[in-house]
């Protein structure tokens, strides 16, 4: 889809990685301009996290602190298609490879400056994480215990939603200049995803309604919940439609909670306390079993193992390739094609900068 589409990737870490990942996926030739000692990610769990967000792209080292990196980065931007940078808003513009230095060279260069806070807000020049991220856009309170305090999530979720947010919208502006020959400055910031993400819980709530969003999907309703089995694994139940909740009652003998479906999850309430001992009649692969061969919306919750032998298999996609010197993912592209590829060494395509092919 993307093929002959040239992206100069400025970013490290995670976010601007990722998008650049998702467009090779789809085709482009993804050129990753690394500092002389490479990828602030690379030393992260033995090169594998970088591994896993940079395979397909070449790598070019460069010393932008250097007139001469700096004259090799704008010779590879002049020909590029998109750039996407991640420094702290200002720094590019100080090199002299902001998006104004580049429109000089390229008018029809795409341009994304993926940032915290975005180039121009009251925290724009603050340092900030995924957490910090999280906690500030009102999703982190969502991701609660019992007693309502935050849990700590194990994905770094800003990083992921703020990549493919910029992956979005640079194929718009691919588009866009499709249609009117121009380029554009694209200015993502890691929290627009997460405030898009909570524009219905804002809505609730400004309208007098629960911080939590919706109540049939915040674990406050019995065919809607997380229930544990008898080996102390968990199922969950999502059986929102009354046809599923019917169907998931006949098929457990209990036709008599059709009438139940709303019900409050909590102990003490009579469907709930004999729903969740049913559970922990059964183990997680029997309950898996039964939601194979019954669709009621019930699925295992799977560890990250568990997750990746199901999409090596191919029995839901075939997202994961294992091979000897590590795994794999990527999206199957239009054509039924496998994207990604092998990570790049540092510098390994230093010939980019002089012109050969």
């Amino acid at each position: 889809m993307l093929h002959g589409i040239v992206v100069v990737d400025f970013s490290h870490y995670l976010p601007g990685p990722f998008a650049s990942w998702r467009l090779a996926q789809l085709g482009a030739d993804v050129i990753k301009i690394e500092p002389p000692s490479g990828d602030r990610l690379r030393p992260f769990a033995e090169g594998r996290l970088f591994a896993a967000y940079n395979a397909g792209k070449q790598s070019v080292a460069l010393d932008l602190k250097t007139e001469a990196g700096r004259e090799q980065a704008r010779r590879l931007a002049a020909r590029a298609d998109v750039v996407i940078e991640s420094f702290r808003p200002g720094v590019m513009a100080r090199l002299g490879l902001g998006y104004d230095d580049m429109c000089r060279m390229n008018e029809q260069i795409i341009y994304c400056s993926i940032s915290g806070f975005g180039q121009q807000s009251g925290r724009s020049l603050l340092g900030s994480h995924d957490l910090n991220y999280m906690a500030l856009s009102g999703l982190l309170a969502q991701l609660a215990d019992e007693r309502g305090r935050p849990v700590h999530p194990k994905i770094t979720l800003a990083d992921f939603i703020g990549g493919m947010a910029a992956a979005e919208r640079i194929l718009a502006a691919l588009f866009a200049r499709e249609r009117t020959g121009k380029g554009a400055h694209l200015d993502v910031s890691l929290v627009d995803g997460l405030a898009a993400m909570m524009a219905g819980h804002f809505a609730i709530e400004h309208g007098g309604g629960p911080k939590t969003g919706l109540s049939e999907l915040s674990g406050e309703v019995v065919c809607y919940q997380l229930y544990e089995t008898k080996d102390g694994r968990y199922m969950s139940l999502a059986a929102l439609e009354p046809h599923f909740w019917r169907r998931f009652c006949e098929a457990v003998g209990h036709p008599e909670w059709t009438e139940a479906q709303w019900a409050p999850a909590r102990s003490g309430e009579a469907v709930y306390d004999e729903l969740a001992a049913l559970f922990r009649e059964k183990t997680l692969d029997e309950w898996s079993a039964f939601a194979e061969a019954v669709d009621v919306c019930l699925a295992p919750v799977l560890e990250t193992g568990e997750a990746k032998a199901l999409f090596a298999d191919g029995r839901l996609r075939h997202l994961v390739r294992l091979q000897p010197g590590g795994v794999w993912t990527a999206a199957h592209g239009p054509d039924g094609q496998w994207g990604g590829g092998e990570p790049p060494k540092v510098n390994e395509h230093a010939h980019l900068v002089k012109g050969e092919e």
